[in-house]
């Protein structure tokens, strides 16, 4: 019966290799299923941003979601989703699992699944519309990486004291507007590596980049000044929120896309890391969705 059984197996793997064996190449193009570390380093020449080491006792994320009995990663799948809305701090179990993801390889690996679909959508347009084709890109976690503010805030996870006591409960620190607006306005937040290598594949193509972010116009000038240092440069507009109207993201956003579309611009492109910069009428012929299990729009 085991030597049956092996044999079924045998043949079963046979022509599994054969089917594969068969199959086009037009089939492989669209996925390369290596493990991150196994794919070779694209834009060598583009910021690192994953220069930061995690911090102590927050290696493997994998094994770490298994010891805490949480599952992290469908979690993190759930935020991705949007089917987990409205949560103001990472799970405390998934912490760590979280700053893993962000400074590893599998955060850049993600972000390039995205990007190469957005630079083969691109390359895909028949641009007929007299120059006036525009991409929307968001700033922070898009075209910015703020891996630096948050890898000293613990991805979430409140930095503890050294008096601090191991049989203490762990707090998780909610988004600081205060902390994170001084970060800003230091301007030295690195490029995301996929993001540049989109936006300079669009201008290459003869599309547009439009920056449209929720900071405020007190940020204008240190975000300019940012994204120029992180290598954006020639973008079309910088629109950022007025600085005393209370207004959410997605009306924000979405009412700005109105304003491009009313002024004769076509939208053929939106990229972002929230769901709030990629949802409302108009979103653009196309929306892109970077991961982002960091934090939360509304």
């Amino acid at each position: 019966m085991a030597a049956a059984k092996n044999n079924r197996t045998l043949l079963l793997f046979a022509v599994v290799l054969a089917v594969l064996a068969t199959t086009g190449s037009s089939a492989r193009r669209r996925w390369d299923l290596r493990l991150p570390s196994e794919l070779p380093l694209i834009d060598e020449a583009a910021p690192l941003i994953h220069m930061l080491r995690p911090r102590e006792a927050a290696s493997g994320s994998h094994h770490l979601g298994l010891r805490a009995r949480v599952p992290c990663d469908s979690w993190r799948f759930a935020v991705e989703t949007n089917s987990v809305r409205d949560w103001d701090t990472v799970p405390e179990q998934c912490e760590r699992y979280v700053g893993n993801y962000m400074m590893g390889g599998h955060y850049r690996a993600d972000s390039r699944a995205v990007v190469d679909e957005a630079v083969a959508y691109a390359e895909s347009l028949n641009l007929t519309g007299a120059g006036k084709e525009v991409w929307v890109f968001d700033v922070d976690e898009t075209t910015l990486s703020n891996l630096p503010y948050y890898a000293k805030h613990g991805f979430g996870e409140k930095l503890m004291p050294a008096n601090f006591s191991s049989t203490q409960k762990i707090r998780a620190e909610p988004y600081n507007s205060t902390a994170f607006g001084a970060y800003a306005k230091e301007a030295n937040a690195p490029a995301l590596p996929e993001s540049l290598r989109l936006y300079k594949r669009l201008q290459a193509l003869g599309i547009k980049p439009v920056i449209l972010t929720g900071r405020r116009e007190d940020k204008r000038e240190a975000t300019a000044s940012n994204l120029a240092r992180a290598g954006y440069t020639g973008y079309l507009k910088l629109i950022v929120k007025p600085q005393h109207v209370r207004v959410r993201s997605l009306e924000f956003k979405s009412g700005e896309r109105k304003k491009l579309e009313d002024a004769g611009y076509i939208i053929v492109g939106n990229i972002g890391d929230q769901w709030t910069d990629i949802l409302g009428a108009p979103e653009g012929a196309r929306t892109f969705k970077l991961p982002d299990p960091m934090y939360y729009v509304g």
